[in-house]
């Protein structure tokens, strides 16, 4: 299976039609490639608020209840992107009203139609403290046929990859692969997913691939500074990359990376592996989080 991860930079449009080519264009891209599971970023959803009058651009709370005008067309569009182009896709993160707040939601469309969602469960001190954004609940893994494999895959949002028990929780339940979409402000912030990335595929001996968003949006309050790169890890044993790091993209620089990832050697080198790490760990702690399956 191919995956795709986006070093995606935050756009600036006039027009929700604009925004909708610029979307089918890295889709294009991705897929005319081969990918087949395209990951984006997380809150790459707020270039919708560029949309929105400049002084409500400005307002940094009152922004994310003015683009939920704009959610029901998000949606509909990346659901048709993905019957389009024939291809699973992880769409930008975003803020979605739930109840009397506001929670950050992944999307996930099928090539057939299906969709589902996992909710950020860790908020940053920026998200709680200024933003005011709540942790969602539930936990969920996703099971797909991706290039003629049934695999199943989870999503971390950001800084749910730096708490183990998440990851652990999925890929107990069965995923071999977890997705973490990130959009961090500093270096010492991507670092820090891309840390915790490594430490969750050598823990779970799984696969975790990382999308960041990328450069400045200096009319944004919210995403104005993007620091980051994309990458795709494995557990560093045999058949893998002594290192661990299968594809790692250039700092800040647009554009995808591409990684084909192998389940069955994968499968085959954590049965085989130098060290157990997996069936250890569990023999040690078993997870209290409970996890959701959904077919796409």
């Amino acid at each position: 299976m191919k995956i795709a991860c986006a070093q995606y930079p935050i756009g600036q449009f006039a027009a929700l039609e604009d925004w909708q080519a610029n979307a089918a264009a890295w889709l294009g891209q991705a897929t005319e490639a081969g990918a087949q599971l395209l990951l984006f970023p997380e809150y790459g959803g707020m270039e919708l608020a560029s949309l929105l009058p400049q002084a409500t651009q400005r307002d940094l709370i009152g922004q994310i209840a003015a683009m939920q005008h704009y959610h029901d067309a998000f949606v509909e569009t990346y659901a048709s992107l993905a019957r389009q182009y024939g291809v699973f896709v992880v769409a930008p993160s975003l803020p979605v009203k739930q109840g009397d707040g506001f929670i950050n939601r992944a999307y996930v469309f099928s090539p057939h139609g299906a969709m589902g969602f996992q909710d950020k469960r860790q908020m940053t001190r920026f998200e709680r403290e200024e933003w005011i954004i709540q942790g969602g609940a539930g936990l969920k893994i996703f099971e797909a046929k991706i290039g003629g494999e049934t695999i199943r895959f989870g999503i971390n949002i950001c800084y749910d990859i730096e708490f183990p028990l998440i990851a652990h929780a999925q890929a107990v339940a069965g995923a071999d692969l977890v997705l973490a979409p990130s959009c961090t402000d500093t270096l010492a912030g991507a670092n820090r997913v891309l840390v915790g990335a490594r430490a969750r595929a050598l823990e779970n001996q799984i696969y975790v691939a990382v999308a960041p968003t990328v450069g400045n949006a200096a009319w944004s309050p919210a995403v104005d500074v993007n620091v980051g790169w994309a990458g795709v890890f494995a557990t560093p044993d045999r058949g893998l990359p002594d290192d661990g790091v299968i594809v790692q993209g250039e700092l800040n620089r647009p554009g995808w990376i591409y990684a084909d990832l192998d389940f069955g050697l994968l499968r085959r080198a954590r049965d085989n592996a130098q060290v157990f790490i997996r069936r250890d760990w569990d023999g040690q702690m078993q997870p209290s989080l409970a996890v959701a399956v959904e077919t796409l």
